[in-house]
């Protein structure tokens, strides 16, 4: 018993310093959810060039997938894949992060700008978190698969109308409809629990993907009616997104990105810092296209020239 002190007292300290490394989560309102949306689209008037190379793939891409793993009409998925995108959503808006943060920070920000989050000391969390918002997708539209032909067969709709009025007009599409947002609520709780600042805190503090989604269930758990409410507002804003033809994600995917980084700073307090992976740009050492391949090899030759002269 008596050498289970030290040990207990060890593990009591390091219990104390991890809740002392943990950023501390602040209260946010429904006003505060509108102010970040304002932001967002403050920043998405400052840099709407990168919609289409960074948003536009991703409902695209989504259709295609689903087309080529079911081989058959995705009229009846429209709506998963459209709700789905709220799973995969803050992982696809990556980019959109490291833009906001440098506008934050006052630095400049362009769509190159946007693929500096690949050199985040993070990204390996990132990929990692992005992977299971990416299962946990599948696994939805898998779900709402089983549920659609559960319901109504596998015969597919031919035509919009047709599918329409399947799901509008008889007792089996409104239970489909009860069932259908029944399951997609649970899918995504899950995934808006676990990675509502997710993304932005291992992008700016360089978090470890448990720490992350520890720190979005903080939030989650402090702010449970904010967090329901941005939620719906995001539901919202994706269903619009979809008219017509999936066309308005192009506006609705990146607002919703720079507004979830100004959520995260809302929510989450922590100093705002210049990124560390940022190359330092030194002065007097200007490259241009045309050295290329040669400056390659400058920095060899230096080296081997310090090399000798010790």
């Amino acid at each position: 018993m008596a050498t289970s002190y030290p040990v207990d007292i060890t593990s009591n300290l390091q219990s104390e310093k991890a809740a002392a490394d943990r950023p501390a989560i602040r209260h946010i309102g429904f006003s505060d959810l509108l102010d970040a949306l304002r932001l967002g689209w403050e920043d998405f008037k400052a840099v709407p060039s990168h919609a289409l190379v960074l948003c536009v793939i991703y409902p695209v891409l989504g259709i295609v997938l689903a087309r080529m793993v079911l081989g058959y009409s995705v009229l009846p998925l429209l709506f998963p894949l459209a709700a789905g995108f709220a799973l995969i959503g803050p992982f696809a808006a990556l980019g959109l992060y490291e833009l906001s943060y440098r506008r934050e920070l006052g630095l400049e920000a362009s769509a190159w700008h946007a693929f500096g989050v690949l050199r985040a000391p993070s990204f390996g969390s990132m990929l990692g978190l992005g992977a299971l918002l990416l299962v946990i997708f599948f696994v939805w539209i898998a779900t709402a698969h089983a549920i659609y032909v559960s319901t109504f067969g596998n015969a597919p709709a031919s035509t919009m109308p047709d599918f329409l009025a399947r799901v509008l007009t008889t007792p089996e599409g409104w239970r489909l409809i009860v069932v259908g947002c029944g399951v997609g609520f649970l899918f995504a709780a899950v995934a808006l629990c676990i990675s509502i600042v997710s993304f932005p805190l291992m992008l700016h503090q360089h978090a470890d993907m448990t720490d992350a989604m520890l720190t979005s269930m903080r939030v989650a758990a402090k702010n449970p009616v904010a967090v329901a409410e941005w939620g719906l507002i995001v539901a919202v804003l994706l269903v619009l997104g979809t008219i017509p033809f999936f066309l308005g994600l192009t506006i609705v995917m990146p607002l919703l990105g720079h507004a979830t980084w100004h959520l995260y700073r809302k929510a989450v307090e922590t100093p705002l810092t210049s990124p560390s992976h940022e190359a330092p740009r030194k002065e007097g050492e200007k490259r241009y296209a045309a050295d290329f391949p040669s400056v390659l090899f400058q920095r060899k030759r230096r080296a081997r020239f310090f090399d000798s002269s010790d």
